[in-house]
């Protein structure tokens, strides 16, 4: 019998019956939230993207998925503090509709980046991390520009090695290290510009999820829609997703992109 989302949630609520969570189901976007009674901290899943990599993987999807939200979970339970932590300050994208307010009431600190996308702030705790609220932020005295600095400062001493695919024609480089900030990358400034600069056609990026950036030398109309394939596959897998749309990089702004819908003109 297939996996269905039902299925799915038992299964997980089953993994995790030993921890003192509750949980729920939002049959209208497929996401289930667990979160900790005591504080109503918690994590929202997409199911379809869990049942993806199970029909891929079987039982090693879950067992993976499990590890990381006990990891999650126990990580919410402690207060965390940004003194002494600078060096472990990072930007972090997600969609425009994720919210800038815990279930516990406390305000994310956010920055805006495109029409698809917002820029928050984590404490990077190894196997997981903190998204940074305003009670931590002024804890540690600092203000919201100095947050951001730090955050970017931290981002470019990250490594920037990629593999690159080619596929009729059309050049595709992948950043997918697993360090939970592969698609923050794309707020490296002098790297995108670097990319850019080495590209012969048009320069396209994709943020699908968290683990992942995707940057395209699109030379052809094919690439287009490979490129549209692609992201939206990495989309409905990722664990964090954020975008299925790609942007086209013109040397200063990203702008989104529906590839089904238009075709790009080459650089100049």
């Amino acid at each position: 019998m297939s996996m269905t989302s039902l299925k799915m949630k038992r299964i997980i609520e089953e993994r995790l019956s030993d921890l003192d969570i509750r949980t729920s189901f939002n049959r209208d976007n497929n996401t289930m939230r667990i979160e900790l009674r005591e504080t109503r901290e918690g994590i929202n899943i997409r199911i379809p993207n869990v049942i993806t990599k199970y029909n891929q993987h079987g039982d090693q999807a879950i067992d993976e998925l499990e590890l990381y939200l006990r990891k999650s979970l126990e990580m919410m339970k402690e207060t965390q503090s940004l003194i002494g932590k600078e060096k472990s300050i990072y930007p972090v994208i997600r969609a425009t509709s994720f919210p800038k307010k815990t279930k516990a009431g406390k305000q994310l600190i956010t920055k805006d980046h495109t029409a698809e996308t917002r820029i928050f702030y984590a404490l990077d705790l190894g196997k997981s991390y903190q998204l940074i609220d305003r009670l931590m932020m002024e804890e540690a005295n600092l203000t919201e520009q100095q947050l951001d600095e730090m955050a970017m400062f931290n981002l470019r001493s990250l490594p920037y090695e990629y593999k690159t695919d080619t596929v009729r024609e059309n050049d595709f480089h992948f950043i997918a290290t697993q360090d939970g900030f592969d698609a923050s990358r794309i707020l490296n400034e002098s790297f995108i510009e670097m990319m850019f600069e080495k590209s012969e056609g048009n320069f396209a990026i994709a943020t699908p999820h968290q683990d992942v950036l995707i940057m395209a030398d699109i030379r052809n109309d094919v690439g287009y829609d490979i490129l549209a394939q692609m992201t939206m596959q990495f989309f409905s897998e990722g664990r964090i997703p954020i975008t299925s749309l790609p942007f086209i990089y013109d040397g200063e702004k990203l702008e989104p992109i529906f590839i089904l819908a238009q075709r790009g003109r080459k650089k100049d």
